[in-house]
């Protein structure tokens, strides 16, 4: 969770898709790959779970993942 300038209700769906940057432009330089969040979305998704965002525009955002747990039988 962050404290930053948050993400656009529209720009939310753009997110997990390899390559894709959003407002990733600093003093004139974009930085990052746009790999990141595609990336941990397919990391979770292999492991059958799942990848949230909830972002408030100028107020900042919050990613949650979910893993199922296998219950260990000794």
């Amino acid at each position: 969770a962050d404290t930053g300038i948050g993400i656009k209700n529209e720009d939310i769906v753009k997110l997990f898709h390899s390559f894709t940057q959003l407002n990733s432009v600093k003093d004139g330089e974009r930085r990052g790959t746009g790999l990141g969040l595609a990336i941990s979305k397919r990391i979770i998704q292999g492991h059958r779970g799942k990848i949230e965002v909830k972002s408030e525009y100028s107020k900042g955002t919050t990613f949650l993942f979910y893993l199922p747990i296998k219950e260990r039988r000794g």
